[in-house]
């Protein structure tokens, strides 16, 4: 009798222990990807994938900050891998935008149930077993703090609300980081001009070095560092396009044609100034001679050939 007690006490305890483990591992933890398996993070005006996370193929990588006041799409995907009883929830710390819904169903063979408002945040439905995928809209709140802040874009609860049973969370990059962000796609942008118009490579590619270690910098959260060095690629500094200095070669050459005809003529009209002055001091010294002999005949005659000569020389500086 006792061994069928100390049997029967022994399966109770078996049970309880796997009742309780079931129960456990039911309960899944936050941020694990247990509820959550995947996301992608994208801009919503741009397209451009700012974030992603798989927890079946290991992928987590972040590619690009998020800023405050960024317009976000993110699309996520929920395992409920068991039903329950009530309701659970989605809610999000964005804004909603300005048109459009906070949630869109992309899984379509998954009810959410009349209870589902796109509008709505939080949004309840269904418990029912299943694996979905839905989006969220909206714009990350902004702060004028220079410091990052973390923003829950999704998160999940049960019927009772409480603790999330899982979320996404990203961190908000300062207010900084957008004052870099804005100026870097500004000198992104320049770059690209600067390719068209053939400026040359070597200065294409210093100035992508530049950019990209300034967002190296910034990535590591040296923001000052990153902005000083986008202010040092000075526009006033930058070389000539292909098709300015195509264009300045000839200029150059028409240039330094006119300066050798101008040299040309000058020495030939300096080559007769001297040959006329050498005449007038010629006619001087016989005008000196004349004038004396002028004295013993004709004072007024001496006079005015003193006259003649003293203009003479004033003209020709002596």
């Amino acid at each position: 009798m006792s061994k069928k007690i100390l049997a029967f006490s022994l399966f109770l305890l078996l049970t309880t222990v796997y009742i309780t483990s079931v129960s456990v591992s039911s309960v899944k933890a936050v941020g694990e990807g247990q509820w959550i398996t995947g996301y992608q993070i994208y801009d919503y005006n741009s397209g451009q994938l700012l974030k992603e996370y798989n927890s079946t193929t290991g992928v987590n990588a972040t590619y690009s900050p998020i800023v405050p006041g960024a317009d976000l799409k993110v699309v996520f995907t929920i395992n409920v891998f068991t039903a329950g009883s009530g309701d659970l929830k989605l809610q999000t710390s964005m804004r909603k935008l300005l048109s459009g819904t906070y949630w869109e169903l992309v899984t379509q063979n998954y009810t959410l149930g009349s209870d589902f408002n796109p509008n709505a945040n939080p949004a309840q439905f269904n418990w029912a077993q299943g694996t979905f995928t839905m989006i969220v809209y909206g714009t990350v709140p902004t702060s004028t703090s220079n410091t990052s802040a973390s923003v829950n874009v999704v998160s999940l609860y049960g019927p009772s609300g409480g603790v999330a049973i899982d979320q996404i969370s990203v961190v908000a990059t300062s207010a900084q980081m957008t004052q870099f962000q804005t100026l870097y796609d500004q000198k992104e942008a320049h770059l690209q001009s600067l390719i068209s118009s053939g400026v040359a490579q070597g200065y294409i590619d210093l100035y992508t070095n530049v950019l990209n270690e300034s967002q190296s910098e910034a990535n590591q959260g040296y923001v000052a560092s990153a902005i000083a060095l986008l202010n040092g690629l000075n526009v006033s500094n930058e070389p000539m396009s292909s098709t300015m200095q195509s264009l300045f070669i000839p200029i150059i050459g028409v240039l330094a044609v006119v300066a050798v005809i101008f040299v040309i003529l000058f020495f030939r009209v300096r080559g007769k100034v001297s040959y006329f002055q050498l005449v007038v001091e010629d006619q001087i010294k016989d005008l000196e001679g004349l004038t004396l002999r002028a004295q013993k005949i004709d004072r007024t005659m001496s006079s005015n050939l003193e006259s003649v000569k003293e203009r003479l020389k004033r003209l020709v500086g002596m």
